[in-house]
C-alpha cells in the first residue's frame, strides 16, 4: 500500500503536538516526585534544578503514534512485529535509563544492557533479514550492528548535554533519514523516522534554552535505540556498497564528533571516557563566546550539513557520491582538530 507524503507528514505532526501537550504534565509529576537534575557538580550549567522525566514523554509520543497508526492503516501481525522489533527493545533500555534517571546506575551495568540490547536486535535483523544492508558473512553483520548500535546510542547519550541540542538535532536526523526512507518506499522506517522527528520537535518546545525539563537517560537512551536501528535498516539501494554505509554515517556525523572529541579528550587527560565532563561540543562553542541559543542553532546546523552530505550521496551517487564522501570526511577531520584544539575545560 502506498501513502503519500502528506500522510506521513500529518503522522508526524500529530506526534508533535501529543508530545508537546504531555510533556509539562510529566514534569510536574517529575517535580512532585523530585526527580530533578539538581545542580550539584561543576559540570552542570544550570543555577535551578530541572525536572527529568522528559524521555518519558517523548517515549510515550512515538510508541503510541506507531501502534497508532498500524491500527490505523496497516495492521497485521507482520507490520506489528517489524515495529515491535524496534520499539520493544528501546522501551526496554528506557526503563533502564529512566532508573538510573531516578536512582543512579554505574556505567558497566548500563553498558552490559545495551550490549545484550544490541546483541538481540542484531540477532532479530539477521533472522529476520531486515538490515538495509548486510555482509555475507553472518558474524561480521553481528559484530557491525553490535557495534553500531551501542556506539550510536551512547553518542545520543553523552550527547544530550545542551538544553535542546540532542532534540533538535534527533529531530534534523530523523528528518532526513526519512526523506530517503520514503523515496526508497520503506513504509515503517518512515513512518518510526517522521514520528521520531515529531516528536523531538514537540519536546523541544520545553528543552530548548532555557529548559523546563530534561529528557535525561530515558530518553536519550530511547531515542539511540531507536535512530540506530531505523539507520541499520534504512536500505539506500546505492552502488557500490560503501556509498550506502557512508549515508547512514554521515547522518549520525555530528553525534558521532561530539563522542569522538569528548573521548579522545579524556583519554588524553587519563580519566575515564564515561566521566561526565564540559568537554562536548556545545561547551567548546560556549567556552568561544557563543550563548546557548545560538550553539543549540550551531550543533541543529552541523546535522543539516551532513543531512544534506548525505542526501546528495544518496541522490547522485554516480556523479557527486565519491566527491561527496571525501569532502564530507574531510569537513569532519577538520572539525574533530579544530574542536579538540579549543580547551576541554575551564
Amino acid at each position: 500500500m502506498n501513502y503519500s507524503i502528506a500522510q506521513f507528514f500529518l503522522l508526524g505532526f500529530l506526534t508533535f503536538v501529543t508530545v508537546g501537550f504531555i510533556t509539562p504534565p510529566i514534569r510536574e509529576i517529575a517535580l512532585r516526585f523530585g526527580a530533578v537534575d539538581a545542580p550539584t557538580l561543576a559540570r552542570k550549567a544550570q543555577k535551578d534544578p530541572v525536572p527529568y522525566l522528559g524521555g518519558v514523554a517523548i517515549a510515550i509520543g512515538i510508541v503510541a503514534a506507531s501502534y497508532g497508526s498500524l491500527l490505523a492503516v496497516d495492521f497485521s501481525l507482520t507490520t506489528f512485529k517489524l515495529a515491535s522489533f524496534v520499539l520493544v527493545p528501546a522501551m526496554a533500555i528506557s526503563a533502564m535509563g529512566l532508573w538510573d534517571d531516578l536512582k543512579g546506575l554505574e556505567p558497566w551495568p548500563r553498558l552490559v544492557a545495551q550490549t545484550f540490547t544490541g546483541i538481540l536486535v542484531a540477532v532479530i535483523l539477521t533472522v529476520t533479514d531486515t538490515m538495509g544492508f548486510a555482509f555475507h558473512n553472518h558474524y561480521i553483520n553481528y559484530f557491525i550492528t553490535v557495534l553500531w548500535i551501542v556506539g550510536v546510542t551512547n553518542s545520543i547519550n553523552f550527547f544530550d548535554n545542551h538544553d535542546g541540542g540532542a532534540a533538535g538535532t534527533v529531530a534534523v536526523i530523523t528528518f532526513f533519514l526519512f526523506f530517503i526512507a520514503y523515496d526508497r518506499q520503506q513504509i515503517l522506517v518512515s513512518a518510526l523516522a517522521i514520528v521520531t522527528a515529531g516528536a523531538t520537535a514537540g519536546f523541544l518546545i520545553w528543552n530548548r534554552h532555557p529548559a523546563k525539563i530534561y529528557m535525561g537517560d530515558a530518553g536519550s537512551l530511547f531515542l539511540g535505540i531507536i535512530i540506530s536501528v531505523l539507520t541499520i535498516r534504512l536500505s539506500p539501494g546505492v552502488v557500490p556498497s560503501y556509498k550506502s554505509l557512508a549515508i547512514p554515517v554521515f547522518l549520525m556525523a555530528t553525534p558521532i564528533l561530539d563522542t569522538t572529541v569528548a573521548v579522545v579528550s579524556r583519554l588524553y587527560r587519563g580519566i575515564s571516557p564515561f566521566q561526565g565532563g564540559r568537554d562536548h561540543l556545545s561547551h567548546r562553542l560556549m567556552r568561544k563566546g557563543l550563548n546557548r541559543r545560538t550553539t543549540a542553532f550551531i550543533l541543529w546546523g552541523l546535522a543539516a550539513m551532513y543531512g544534506l552530505i548525505a542526501i546528495t550521496i544518496y541522490t547522485w551517487p554516480d556523479t557527486l557520491g565519491l566527491q561527496t564522501i571525501i569532502l564530507g570526511s574531510a569537513l569532519w577531520l577538520a572539525m574533530l582538530i579544530a574542536f579538540l584544539r579549543i580547551p576541554s575545560e575551564g
